[in-house]
């Protein structure tokens, strides 16, 4: 497998698992990407590229998600929560309800970013993680 297709599975696919280590830089690389176009983006471009700009965005996200979710052994379909609650708080919280939202992102930050895989194989397939062999 070459790199172009390993960072196209990483990015285009939700099966499989992956580890904290890739989801973190991915996930890193995807916020980097939001960031610098809400930078350079005024209000009026915004509202003319934005169609084009977020949906491949939160596609890769929801995969990102996914994979990262069933390594944990979790479902997949809670990516949908964590989205809508990074959508509803992003750039900045404003609303009271964004507090409650704020703390599904927070524990999508502890139980992705901070907490491992589980070990060994599970309904979602073996571990990332080769193991070494001496």
């Amino acid at each position: 497998m070459n790199g172009r297709s390993e960072w196209a599975e990483l990015f285009l696919s939700s099966n499989g698992r992956l580890s904290r280590t890739p989801f973190l830089i991915a996930a890193a690389v995807l916020i980097g990407v939001a960031t610098l176009y809400e930078a350079i983006a005024n209000h009026v471009l915004h509202l003319l590229t934005g169609w084009f700009v977020y949906p491949p965005l939160m596609f890769s996200t929801v995969c990102l998600l996914s994979k990262r979710l069933h390594d944990r052994g979790r479902s997949g379909w809670w990516a949908a929560l964590i989205l809508m609650a990074i959508v509803a708080v992003w750039p900045q919280p404003e609303h009271y309800l964004d507090f409650v939202f704020s703390l599904v992102i927070l524990w999508a930050i502890v139980e992705l970013g901070v907490m491992g895989g589980e070990q060994g194989a599970n309904r979602y397939g073996p571990p990332p993680l080769k193991p070494v062999s001496i």
